[in-house]
């Protein structure tokens, strides 16, 4: 499916957006943490030789079998669901950097799991985010990841194994000589972009589609970002509104998989900041058991819009690295319950102490869920000059 030249180009590419997602140069002796499902073990190997090549010192750690992360989940008792590994706050402290390859052999394995327990293990491992947020905002700390095509997402996706590496294929551009050259290209329009919605005053966002009419707010020291590097591939831009202020009902017609369950249908009704009416067409007790986690988890942590004129992705993924960039006909809107991002905060994000994204309206949650809408929509900015600008419409920014 991925042939030798495609994992070659694979790999220069994630060391782009690797390079690209980090505040400072990486040096000669920088730490590079290499995570992988064991089907990834191909595009592994060429990606540690790379680093090794640049000076870096890779460490690889494969994750969890899907049998293990049953068993971790159905066999541990408290303790051992909060169970702090010795020497994981010392790496995470260390480390420059991070490329995560996805290659699962389940999806689904988890669906009698309590979401209760899984619930309790994400918040006891959230010390470990916090470590790399913190890093990140200092500029010591870049990341990026990827998808590697597995016959298990391609069957929950309705493809076929050689359709489903294909849309990977299209969609990193592996199938061009120089992808890295096409990325930068994505790069600069994407700049363009943001400096344009960066460079208004906005009290408000208004999105409106068929099943979605939803406010979203800014807030005070904001910014766009994506398409950054963060994610291969990644063609969103976004910000972390001011929870506060979100208001409306949202409905993400694209299903999701999430922690071995699937979900279908959700609908969100806002008030206040905060969900407060969740249902959803398949998996609803699920979704009520995830946005009751922690205090954090029924409000907005992100706000995002997909032009289709940049994104290859066409068809419904099974994977949210790919479903949250999908093209299309209509592009996409996705919101995030759960954690905000501080690269959206437009200072240094170094100040942005707890204390100061409490007062800011940024989000704190160890739940961080993307649900994607792909409806015809139109997204209006209300300017604190009490004009009004349409920035998004029919799949693509109006700049």
């Amino acid at each position: 499916m991925l042939t030798a030249t495609h994992l070659q180009r694979y790999a220069e590419v994630l060391i782009w957006g690797l390079k690209t997602a980090r505040g400072e140069r990486f040096r000669r002796g920088d730490i590079v943490l290499v995570r992988y499902d064991m089907a990834a073990l191909p595009l592994a190997e060429v990606v540690y030789a790379r680093l090794l090549e640049m000076g870096l010192h890779p460490v690889q750690r494969v994750a969890l079998t899907p049998k293990m992360e049953h068993d971790f989940y159905a066999l541990s008792d408290m303790k051992q669901l909060v169970f702090r590994i010795p020497g994981d706050e010392e790496l995470f402290s260390a480390i420059h950097g991070s490329i995560s390859l996805r290659a699962p052999d389940s999806i689904t394995h988890l669906s009698d799991v309590r979401p209760e327990k899984i619930g309790r293990a994400t918040v006891a491992r959230k010390y470990i985010n916090d470590i790399l947020d913190r890093r990140e905002a200092e500029g010591k700390f870049g990341w990026t990841l990827c998808v590697y095509p597995t016959p298990e997402l391609a069957r929950h996706a309705g493809l076929t194994q050689e359709r489903y590496a294909d849309q990977i294929i299209q969609a990193c551009s592996l199938n061009q000589e120089d992808p890295v050259a096409w990325w930068k290209s994505i790069y600069k329009d994407a700049q363009a972009i943001k400096r344009w919605l960066n460079g208004m005053k906005v009290s408000h966002y208004h999105v409106e589609s068929e099943r979605t009419e939803l406010t979203v707010t800014p807030g005070l020291k904001r910014k766009w970002v994506g398409i950054s590097g963060h994610n291969i591939p990644s063609f969103e831009l976004f910000l972390s509104p001011d929870w506060r202020g979100t208001e409306g009902h949202y409905y993400a017609d694209q299903p999701t998989f999430r922690s071995g369950n699937y979900v279908q249908g959700v609908g969100l009704h806002f008030k206040a900041g905060s969900v407060v009416k969740a249902v959803a067409e398949k998996g609803e007790d699920f979704l009520r058991k995830q946005i009751a986690m922690d205090g954090g988890a029924r409000k907005l942590g992100e706000f995002s819009l997909t032009d289709k004129r940049f994104s290859r992705i066409t068809t419904f993924m099974a994977n949210t690295l790919y479903d949250e960039n999908y093209g299309g006909t209509n592009g996409n809107c996705h919101v995030a319950l759960g954690a905000s991002y501080s690269d959206t905060y437009n200072g240094d994000a170094s100040e942005l102490t707890p204390e100061r994204k409490k007062e800011l309206g940024f989000n704190d949650s160890a739940l961080h869920w993307d649900l994607v809408n792909t409806e015809k929509k139109r997204v209006v900015a209300q300017l604190t000059s009490g004009r009004r600008v349409t920035v998004y419409e029919d799949g693509v920014f109006t700049c």
